[in-house]
């Protein structure tokens, strides 16, 4: 009888965590969409593929050293050192993409330069295999490759932690529920450099906010006359991806890489015939630039 009065006890007391869990869950389920948290099929933003896409598209080129991650940040722990780094060591794949997909992959003209090694000696192995096994009336001349007239360099310059700390708490005869929730920034800078000329055309800089944020609840109770306790946790933390926060900072610096490139006349585009009536004010701005 005493054991299920215990059961009863405790299923009285897990009913009663959880639906405050829920109350709490609910609040900042809401703001931590509000931080912009994308999954791997949301990362290009919609901006950046509907911009209009230029009479002549530029050819560019992204170098690995050229684009790299310079806050030397390692991911944070309390109790433990970690040695692996807070952000990825290859955002040059991430500007690459971002670069491929400016509208819809119509913008830019984007070269090979990360595996140039591997692809010259293809190259190198076509000719030798045309040499050997062509006769010399059917040979046939490799096209050369074709060179930037742009680099796009730049580095990932900041990590700031901890911007932002807080948290909410309550506590009610043994029930508690507590909320904590951390902001983090990672700035991006991105410049287009003439080949021609080594002149700088254009430099920008985005800033990026990751949310984390995570839950916790608890109940602890004395029973038998205060001889036995009886106590739950429940907890989870949720935490955006540093990777694609750092992707949505380099697409915002590509798209005002993109923006500024056409007030300063370094690319143009066709004019089109807009019916303003079916075309809302985003619309509007992304056509016009």
């Amino acid at each position: 009888m005493e054991q299920l009065l215990k059961l009863r006890y405790l299923s009285v007391l897990l009913l009663s965590s959880c639906s405050l869990f829920q109350q709490f869950e609910d609040t900042y389920e809401q703001r931590f969409k509000a931080a912009n948290v994308a999954t791997i099929s949301e990362l290009q933003s919609k901006e950046l593929v509907n911009v209009i896409k230029p009479i002549v598209k530029p050819v560019v080129a992204v170098y690995p050293s050229a684009f790299t991650d310079q806050t030397g940040q390692r991911k944070s722990n309390s109790e433990f050192a970690l040695f692996s780094t807070a952000l990825t060591q290859q955002p040059s794949a991430l500007l690459i993409r971002a670069l491929k997909h400016a509208s819809n992959g119509e913008f830019f003209v984007v070269v090979e330069r990360v595996g140039l090694d591997n692809l010259t000696k293809e190259r190198q192995l076509i000719r030798s295999a045309r040499e050997q096994f062509e006769k010399e009336e059917e040979k046939k001349t490799l096209r050369p490759l074709l060179f930037a007239g742009v680099l796009v360099e730049g580095a990932v310059i900041a990590y700031e932690s901890n911007l932002s700390t807080g948290g909410t708490g309550a506590r009610y005869l043994g029930i508690g529920s507590s909320i904590q929730y951390r902001e983090d920034s990672v700035t991006v800078s991105l410049r287009m450099v003439s080949v021609a000329t080594g002149e700088i055309l254009i430099e920008v800089m985005t800033e990026k906010t990751i949310f984390s944020y995570g839950k916790s609840e608890d109940v602890f109770r004395f029973i038998e006359m205060g001889t036995e306790l009886i106590e739950i946790e429940l907890g989870n933390s949720r935490n955006e991806s540093s990777t694609i926060a750092l992707m949505k900072a380099i697409e915002s610096a590509v798209l005002e890489l993109i923006n500024v490139g056409y007030d300063r006349s370094f690319w143009k585009h066709e004019e089109i015939e807009i019916d303003e009536l079916d075309c809302d004010a985003e619309c509007l701005s992304n056509i016009r630039g």
